[in-house]
């Protein structure tokens, strides 16, 4: 067992001659909520399929839980921004379905039929956990056309976390949603995050670390523990786009009021620094994440202030 969820190390990527990601390296520990934000197009979605197992970068190396993600794994699962739900099933149904196909074959099924019936039913014992866990449990026998976007949502996250994998991917998962379902769904992140916090102080591995694709940035700051931002927007942005930003963000507590003018500083730069075209920098001038907790751990408040 690796002391991280994820590495990322020296990771690029060319479509043919083009070159789209350069040298990215990250490491997230586990239990940690990371969103990834950046300008459309900059290979955002390129780092999150290479990451998946789908699209091997053209150079560099991924770990998931210190194993090489060289094709898909189930140490990495993934939530789209379309649920891809069987209509066919209830939500225990589609959550259960992963497990069904992990844990026995259609012989099994066929020839063994008692013993997979019993088998079944601790199939959908564990989906009305994972139902339970992201508030569905009063709509466990619900089918989808019975379901509102929100709750299919949490259904599709119920199925990618009931297969313990070691990261989860969020791609843009809230997009779709209107704005009351998504602040929602937010909240259901602050409360996997505190659960995570609680296992910590248990002394056993948190459960929940999830990789977090937006294009909003209140968002972003508000459900993450540390902000990444990607862009070609730096002095070497011709060899293609990179992790230009890595911050801490402040936590919040699912029972606390929505404050933005907590974040309001970080999110003008992560505008600037990320999003400004016009603001060519050195690549590495805000990703400080790892440097910001050894100042929090030897007591400073605030970084020193840049030379001018």
């Amino acid at each position: 067992m690796s002391d991280y969820a994820l590495e990322i190390r020296n990771l690029s990527h060319r479509f043919g001659d083009y070159p789209v990601l350069d040298r990215i390296n990250l490491k997230i520990w586990p239990g940690q909520i990371v969103a990834i934000v950046g300008p459309s197009g900059c290979g955002k979605s390129t780092l999150l399929k290479a990451i998946l197992g789908t699209h091997p970068p053209s150079e560099g190396e991924i770990l998931a839980d210190g194993e090489p993600v060289t094709g898909p794994t189930r140490n990495v699962g993934i939530v789209y921004q379309q649920y891809s739900l069987y209509d066919f099933l209830t939500a225990e149904g589609n959550v259960a379905f992963g497990l069904k196909l992990d844990q026995s074959s259609f012989f099994s099924r066929l020839v063994l039929f008692p013993k997979y019936l019993k088998q079944r039913e601790q199939h959908l014992a564990q989906a009305r956990d994972f139902l339970k866990q992201v508030g569905l449990d009063h709509a466990c026998g619900k089918y989808p056309v019975e379901m509102s976007g929100g709750m299919k949502q949490r259904v599709a996250v119920a199925q990618a976390l009931i297969m313990r994998p070691k990261v989860v991917l969020l791609d843009e998962p809230f997009g779709a949603l209107d704005e009351a379902m998504r602040e929602d769904l937010q909240y259901m992140l602050l409360r996997f995050y505190q659960e995570n916090l609680q296992r910590k102080r248990e002394g056993k591995r948190p459960e929940y670390t999830i990789l977090m694709v937006t294009h909003e940035l209140n968002e972003a700051i508000f459900v993450a523990d540390r902000v990444i931002g990607m862009s070609r927007f730096h002095t070497e942005g011709n060899r293609g786009a990179t992790v230009v930003y890595d911050k801490p963000c402040p936590v919040f507590h699912p029972n606390d009021p929505r404050d933005y003018s907590k974040f309001v500083d970080q999110r003008e730069e992560l505008r600037h620094a990320v999003f400004d075209d016009e603001y060519i920098k050195d690549r590495n001038k805000y990703v400080t994440f790892w440097n910001e907790l050894s100042r929090l751990a030897e007591g400073q408040s605030r970084p020193p202030e840049e030379p001018s």
